[in-house]
């Protein structure tokens, strides 16, 4: 008997009644202590063609609306007056500056233009530009959870750049080739405090979430406008730098795999929340990790599951949702 069958049999009631376990501990979940809270780093790149100007802003206005709904703290590095030579070097020193260590997560969110000559592809700022080798270089130390949402247009190389494990990297295009203004981050920014971007409706919209609405929006536009499509967005979060386009997404979960069989991207990606639910507010930082841990422990025996014996998937699904359970219940 397979798996499928056993799970539509008598074992299945057991694992229901640990799901609904689960979903009630989740509910009593009492408010502990939190964290100092998410940090965020806005870079707003040189504006170029004066038309773009105004999706540029209101990408950095939502942003800025989303951030202090989160009680996030946000540093808006490119339309200071006095900074039209000195944007790269005040990123360097704000990432230079922050703790290389942690709970809280780093958001770095990059807006405006990108280029790409062939080798390097670089995002345009006032004044020196900077490349993906450099920024790789200033988060390298990071063994926080560090975000990357770049939005610009050449943004693909970046990703190869700075995966890492733990890390979420998003670009607007697949290639550096892919040069053309990108629509991705306009609304990339708007998903994160819309309603209909919360897919699996917990009360929160994840960084994945974000990035799987702004895609949908995306590819609609060009669908719409009977345009060839000039940006085709990316997401990494575990650690191998390909990168995994939003068609590979069935809801929240990566359905398909690569030829190589290497491991899917999303599950990282979303556990990190901008703004957080109340429920999510009540697990501590310590009980919030825990449950990450569970979490990426759960999408990796998912991944197995054909590859398993009916009976050991089952044992090791349950061991997990107990665990997951004790987490909400504050043991």
């Amino acid at each position: 008997m397979g798996t499928e069958a056993l799970e539509g049999n008598a074992v299945m009631p057991r694992v229901f009644f640990l799901l609904c376990f689960l979903g009630a501990a989740m509910v009593a979940a009492q408010p502990t202590p939190a964290a100092t809270g998410p940090r965020v780093l806005l870079v707003a790149g040189a504006v170029g063609d004066p038309e773009l100007a105004p999706d540029f802003e209101a990408q950095i206005a939502a942003w800025t609306r989303t951030s202090r709904e989160a009680s996030a703290r946000l540093s808006l590095i490119g339309r200071e007056a006095d900074g039209a030579s000195v944007d790269r070097e005040r990123l360097r020193e704000m990432l230079a500056a922050e703790p290389k260590d942690g709970v809280d997560e780093l958001w770095v969110v990059l807006v405006g233009h990108g280029t790409f000559d062939g080798r390097e592809a670089k995002l345009n700022l006032r004044g020196p530009d900077v490349a993906a080798p450099e920024l790789a270089e200033w988060l390298k130390p990071f063994n926080r959870p560090v975000a990357v949402v770049h939005t610009t247009s050449s943004s693909a190389p970046f990703i190869a750049k700075l995966a890492a494990p733990g890390r979420v990297i998003v670009s607007a295009t697949r290639s550096g080739n892919e040069q053309n203004y990108t629509r991705f981050g306009k609304y990339f920014a708007e998903a994160l405090a819309a309603r209909a971007s919360d897919l699996d409706r917990d009360g929160q919209i994840s960084l994945l979430e974000s990035f799987l609405s702004a895609a949908s929006r995306t590819a609609e536009f060009y669908k719409t406008e009977g345009r060839l499509a000039t940006e085709h967005p990316l997401i990494e979060d575990n650690g191998d730098g390909l990168g995994t386009p939003p068609d590979w997404f069935r809801g929240v979960l990566a359905v398909k795999r690569a030829a190589d069989g290497a491991s899917a991207d999303g599950t990282r990606a979303h556990q990190l929340h901008l703004v957080r639910s109340a429920a999510e507010q009540a697990l501590s930082a310590e009980a919030r990790s825990r449950r990450d841990e569970l979490e990426r422990r759960l999408s990796e025996l998912r991944a197995r599951k054909e590859k398993l014996p009916a009976d050991d998937y089952l044992k090791e699904l349950e061991s997990i949702l107990l665990a997951l359970a004790d987490v909400y219940q504050g043991r």
